[in-house]
């Protein structure tokens, strides 16, 4: 059914796995979510245009010009394609659908007519605010949906689409829309920070969530790109952002760019899981450009800058995982204590784990570590990332299963 050849492997895998669910009797809504620019609408269209089954596409990235009676009507427009259809089955796309006030309740609603009326209207919501969709779906269709997650690319999705190298990828990060413009290195910074970072936390955060603290919230942004790979209390982060607010708004806060696909805060590994939540953050970008756009830096300032690079090249490895962990994939914590630390912690659902020490070579650190981790958890598996052990490329090109403990 779908056309998605074009893709890499992974976004084509999901883009099969979804048209398969549309060709399928209407069972649940599916819910494609993801941060922003990582190719969701592309992957649907492309999966419509290939498809027999009628379709109707709708948008409602106008959030001023966009509300419930807007969703009813684009609603009754697919029922009118399932009436003049032969094969009774017509597909709903919903775009943005967060932006709308009270969506959930109306889908819900709309949703549980159509199953009592025998009406296959086959329903697909798409949301650039992933937080902000879960919780709608969580709150209002429990039982009615499944979701569908786009991370950001991968290294070997950039290769194998873009012809990257490995620090071209390290440095510019996961964002394909912005991969055309790497050449121009200014223009290319000036897309990251306006069309990407600034539309993301001005339209899916500040927009459709309350925060009594806007000022606080982007400045923590700036602030966790800024020491993304390292430790930072939330405390201290008040110390630093010389803000009256509290460790309690900066840690929601934190939640919220997480579930906006930007910046998350990894907890510190423990036995128990209280002792986790309490614990200092590890701060890590989802994608590097994050970190390189704002800094005003090319590649080659980049690379001659020996503790950017080695901060770039962790969170690199770091972005691999979270976003791995974004998925669903696994858990991803890291560990300290003292001044030894295992940089990253990997919890599979099985509950084995693997410990990861990144050596960029530009960094020194204490790497005893591993030692001590390894004698108080006995992990199935150790890796040590880059300098001496498996090379940063070998690591990114392979996903967070492959190297995850079996």
């Amino acid at each position: 059914m779908s056309n998605v050849s074009t893709l890499p492997p992974y976004r084509r895998s999901i883009g099969d796995t979804l048209a398969s669910r549309l060709e399928e009797p209407r069972r649940f809504i599916q819910a494609v979510a993801g941060p922003r620019q990582v190719g969701k609408t592309t992957l649907v269209r492309q999966i419509l245009a290939a498809s027999e089954i009628p379709c109707r596409y709708a948008s409602a990235d106008e959030p001023s010009l966009r509300g419930l009676p807007w969703l009813e009507e684009q609603w009754n427009a697919a029922r009118l394609l399932v009436e003049g259809d032969a094969s009774g089955g017509a597909v709903l796309v919903l775009d943005e659908v967060q932006k709308i006030p009270g969506w959930s309740e109306t889908v819900k609603r709309l949703w549980d007519e159509d199953t009592a009326a025998g009406r296959a209207v086959k329903v697909v919501l798409l949301g650039s605010a992933p937080l902000l969709v879960q919780r709608g779906l969580t709150e209002s269709l429990a039982g009615r949906f499944e979701i569908v997650y786009l991370s950001h690319w991968s290294y070997a999705e950039m290769r194998d689409a873009f012809g990257w190298d490995l620090d071209t990828y390290i440095f510019h990060g996961g964002y394909p829309g912005a991969a055309p413009l790497i050449e121009d290195s200014a223009r290319w910074s000036r897309y990251v920070l306006d069309a990407l970072i600034e539309t993301t936390i001005s339209r899916d955060v500040l927009l459709l969530t309350r925060v009594d603290k806007p000022a606080l919230l982007r400045r923590l942004f700036e602030l966790a790109c800024s020491y993304s790979g390292q430790v930072l209390s939330y405390t201290k982060m008040l110390g630093q952002l010389q803000d009256a607010g509290n460790t309690t708004t900066l840690a929601h806060y934190l939640e919220l760019l997480a579930g906006a696909g930007m910046v998350v805060g990894l907890q510190k590994y423990s036995g128990g899981a209280a002792r986790r939540r309490a614990s200092s953050p590890k701060l890590q970008v989802l994608n590097t450009a994050l970190m390189t756009a704002p800094s005003g830096l090319t590649l080659s300032d980049a690379r001659v800058d020996r503790p950017f690079w080695g901060r770039l090249v962790e969170s690199a490895v770091g972005a691999h995982l979270a976003n791995a962990q974004a998925r669903g994939e696994c858990r991803i914590y890291y560990w300290r204590a003292g001044d030894r630390e295992v940089d990253f912690v990997v919890e599979t659902a099985r509950k084995t784990l693997t410990a990861i020490a990144v050596k960029s070579g530009q960094i020194p650190r204490n790497r005893a570590g591993m030692e001590v981790f390894d004698r108080e958890y006995h992990p199935t598996r150790k890796l040590l990332v880059g300098e001496g052990g498996i090379p940063i490329e070998d690591f990114l090109a392979r996903s967070a299963d492959h190297w995850s403990a079996e």
